[in-house]
């Protein structure tokens, strides 16, 4: 039986004004962010994780303040209720005033990612993308080079969040295999071999908009779910 990982995005303009959804300690770190996209981004972040949380668990008549988003020492997002762990998986991803949240049983790892599909320097592929994956995207047709190297680049987010160590890692330990069978606006899938374990990640895309989001787990998943809010 395959697990399912449940999804959902925000926009800045879904953002409250306030901070009364905030807890305590989380609003003493916005206020503590100096630069107004960095602290929107931060801001955006939480927002998307609490509602999706409060979703997945059908809890949606709580208060967001008593649901607390941390950074782990690695800065993985970690859930907390009233101070005790929230028992959840979540990743969190945004992008140009966007925000993609992935969120899962707690008894696996989940990892996400969102780019906007747009041109990248070459230096990209030399530096970050292992030689297969730079033929990978070289066969790609002309109007979908950009979208295979965004894609290759976060389908390598995801996954070195699920093992949570991000970019501290060399990326071209990871090898991303796309499903060749891509269709837009669908979710499709991937897998990304580590070459230090050789372990296997499973994950999801789609392009939609002209944003590719990605998602990792450790286990096998079934297609992603998208979460209904309700208020």
């Amino acid at each position: 039986m395959h697990d399912t990982l449940f999804w959902l995005i925000q926009n800045l303009q879904d953002l409250p004004e306030g901070d009364d959804w905030l807890s305590a300690a989380e609003q003493s770190i916005s206020a503590g962010l100096r630069f107004p996209k960095r602290r929107n981004d931060w801001r955006l972040g939480r927002w998307t994780a609490k509602k999706a949380i409060l979703a997945y668990r059908r809890k949606e008549n709580s208060v967001l303040s008593s649901l607390e988003i941390r950074a782990a020492a690695d800065g993985a997002p970690e859930a907390f209720w009233n101070d005790e762990s929230g028992n959840i998986s979540v990743s969190i991803s945004h992008s140009h005033e966007r925000c993609f949240c992935v969120v899962g049983s707690c008894d696996f790892s989940v990892g996400c990612d969102l780019e906007r599909i747009e041109p990248r320097e070459n230096n990209l592929l030399s530096d970050y993308f292992t030689p297969e994956e730079v033929s990978y995207c070289a066969q790609a047709p002309d109007d979908r080079k950009s979208l295979t190297v965004n894609l290759i680049w976060s389908c390598k987010e995801s996954a070195l969040k699920v093992l949570r160590q991000g970019l501290r890692r060399d990326t071209r330990s990871i090898v991303i295999h796309p499903d060749p069978w891509e269709r837009d606006e669908v979710w499709n899938a991937w897998t990304g071999h580590c070459l230090e374990t050789s372990q296997l990640l499973n994950g999801w895309w789609r392009s939609c908009n002209g944003f590719v989001y990605t998602l990792a787990s450790n286990r096998t998943t079934s297609v992603p779910e998208p979460l209904r809010l309700l208020s």
